[in-house]
């Protein structure tokens, strides 16, 4: 693994913190990931870098969908788009309101740096689309070579995120990436077969299976929906 600005992942407060900076660049993403490391801001002004004791991952071969989901995407069918509107996802993930949350993490300075980390070929997104050809939901996240780094998700109608989270698993999976790194669990993602595992079998993995970012084209050519099931 190459020199990292930031310490060592080990040195983590018990949060996980590992310091903070005013400034949040595209440099400092890569090196960032590719550590282990995520932002986490505090507020406009200040990114937080953390490091978490526990990391929330998925492994593609713990996938689970609830019978009542599978009969939902039956019925109601989306399509899949990658990396065609990285920007209206990146703010839908910031604007559409979430139950138990007063505001957003995804500040004006997440928002220029991330969107410049897609012009860069690191951050992809997952689309929804519904019957009517509107943007149904979304997530979007950093791709590592072999591991990939969720970060939001967004339904403007019902199923749409849940859906582009599938096809993310599906197509990645397609790609030959076995994990998503979730970060932090929530039940949600449980729901999905998402676990916590230490820190250090995180990096291990995750300095295993690091490499070059999928670009866009390569995930639009393996481009798979859901493997739902009866």
């Amino acid at each position: 693994m190459t020199e990292s600005f930031f310490p060592p992942p080990e040195t983590a407060d018990e949060d996980g913190i590992l310091g903070f900076t005013d400034t949040l660049n595209t440099e400092m993403l890569v090196d960032a990931y590719s550590h282990g490391i995520f932002p986490w801001p505090y507020e406009e002004a200040t990114v937080l870098w953390v490091s978490p004791p526990k990391r929330s991952v998925l492994f593609f071969d713990r996938l689970h969908v609830s019978t009542r989901l599978k009969r939902f995407f039956r019925h109601y069918p989306f399509t899949l788009k990658i990396s065609e509107r990285f920007d209206d996802v990146l703010e839908a993930c910031a604007s559409v309101p979430r139950r138990g949350q007063d505001g957003t993490w995804i500040t004006q300075k997440i928002k220029r740096a991330y969107k410049e980390f897609h012009r860069l070929g690191f951050a992809h997104s997952f689309e929804a689309y519904g019957e009517d050809g509107s943007l149904a939901g979304g997530m979007y996240g950093i791709s590592l070579g072999g591991i990939f780094c969720g970060e939001s998700m967004f339904h403007f109608q019902t199923g749409g995120s849940k859906f582009a989270l599938l096809a993310a698993v599906a197509t990645l999976k397609n790609c030959g990436v076995s994990l998503l790194d979730t970060q932090v669990l929530n039940p949600l993602l449980e729901r999905f077969g998402a676990q916590e595992i230490d820190r250090s079998e995180f990096l291990k993995i995750l300095n295993g299976r690091i490499g070059r970012p999928l670009t866009a084209e390569f995930l639009r050519s393996r481009a798979t929906l859901p493997e739902i099931g009866t």
